[in-house]
């Protein structure tokens, strides 16, 4: 008899997008006729800025050619890559983060649910609420949440972020190991200012603590006295990983390209108390488990810092936000509280009705797909997350269609 892993019965319901893709696909069935609009899931629909496609052909054309062919390439990346992210992402803004910390994925996603693998099953996690549910599901996975009561894990420290502390979330009244962080946030948008960041970076100091940080959205920060990094605060490096993406950065969604910092100062330890660098435990992890990015993946995002590729990106960049500014003004006007849209793609709304109501509502009056923000923790109930990630077409035409079901 083989037994199943019994935290994976502990997982509640279906997954979030899942639930949400099931409920388009009936609607879609129902009402053959009705267009959709989709301004749930953060997919991008831009194509690819041109630098990166050049670079991509050109190096799918290298791998055509016996003399500049590749086979298997470094595990943790290679190093035209590293370099240029060290320089442009961390040097630039300040923060001293060498190629050699930096290690290439093929998501952020993947990053995030792998490297709870690397704790102690009986560590004690923090996680925000509302949260982005790989955080919470992978620890479940793991055996780590306890059980599931009163719509929350017993097992997970909840970081409640709602309107009164701006989404927000204060530091912890107990004792956590694992802290996950993601500004901008996703889902609220919400941002963290420098000084907020640098209470956490004490608290994990102070607590032997480690920090998950999550910077997907960075690159959507317009406001500059926002940190962009973990990093750029002083001692993070001892307490504090980061993972970043060029999925919503320059469309890498459909490429998959990402990329995860583990410096070197950064220390985990045994029961005993002996200290283990934490980059050594990843490296390992990701010699064993993973083959790296392909070389011409690789190439295209190297492209994303050229002169012509960092134009190309903020202009996909302020198209989105083009949109998101949109969405926040015009669900403003129709009287609704909103957060994000100024320095984030997401726009987190109080539905003024359950989530899952305001879902089925936009879907079937207006043809026009939202998140419900129960889906993201129990702070969520009563909110829903709106996308930027579409054309400005589809943006207009969806916001007219919600206004008509408001009016």
């Amino acid at each position: 008899m083989i037994r199943v892993n019994e935290n994976y019965l502990k997982l509640q319901s279906s997954y979030l997008f899942s639930e949400i893709s099931k409920r388009i696909t009936a609607f879609r069935e129902s009402h053959p006729e009705r267009e959709i609009i989709k301004l749930g899931i953060g997919d991008v629909t831009c194509a690819l800025p041109a630098a990166c496609v050049a670079a991509f052909h050109a190096a799918a054309t290298e791998m055509g050619d016996e003399r500049t062919f590749r086979g298997y390439g470094p595990e943790q990346g290679y190093e035209f890559l590293r370099e240029k992210i060290a320089v442009h992402d961390y040097k630039e803004r300040g923060a001293e983060i060498e190629a050699g910390e930096i290690f290439i994925s093929d998501g952020a996603k993947c990053d995030v649910g792998n490297i709870q693998e690397l704790f102690a099953e009986d560590v004690i996690v923090a996680v925000p609420d509302p949260v982005y549910p790989v955080y919470v599901d992978t620890n479940v996975m793991a055996g780590r949440s306890g059980d599931w009561q009163d719509a929350s894990y017993r097992g997970l420290v909840y970081l409640k972020s709602t309107e009164h502390n701006n989404y927000v979330p204060e530091l912890p009244e107990t004792k956590v190991d694992l802290i996950y962080l993601c500004f901008p946030n996703n889902p609220t948008g919400a941002t963290i200012s420098r000084e907020k960041l640098r209470e956490w970076v004490t608290y994990a100091q102070k607590n032997n603590a480690l920090i998950i940080y999550d910077a997907a959205y960075e690159a959507f920060i317009k406001d500059e006295t926002l940190p962009r990094s973990i990093f750029e605060i002083q001692g993070a490096k001892e307490v504090a990983v980061e993972i970043r993406s060029f999925s919503k950065t320059a469309g890498f969604t459909g490429t998959r390209c990402a990329y995860t910092v583990v410096p070197e100062a950064c220390n985990v330890y045994t029961r005993s108390g002996t200290a283990v660098p934490l980059h050594t435990l990843w490296l390992r992890r990701q010699t064993t488990k993973f083959n790296g990015v392909s070389y011409p993946v690789q190439r295209a995002a190297e492209a994303v810092f050229s002169a012509e590729g960092k134009k190309q990106v903020k202009d996909l960049i302020d198209y989105y936000m083009h949109n998101a500014g949109l969405i926040r003004k015009r669900f403003s006007e129709m009287g609704f509280l909103c957060t994000g849209g100024d320095n984030s793609p997401y726009i987190w709304i109080q539905a003024k009705m359950a989530s899952w109501d305001f879902f089925n509502l936009l879907l079937e009056k207006a043809g026009v797909v939202c998140t419900p923000g129960s889906g993201f923790g129990k702070c969520g109930e009563g909110y829903v997350r709106i996308s930027a990630f579409n054309s400005h077409e589809n943006v207009e035409k969806a916001l007219h269609k919600i206004s008509d079901v408001f009016r």
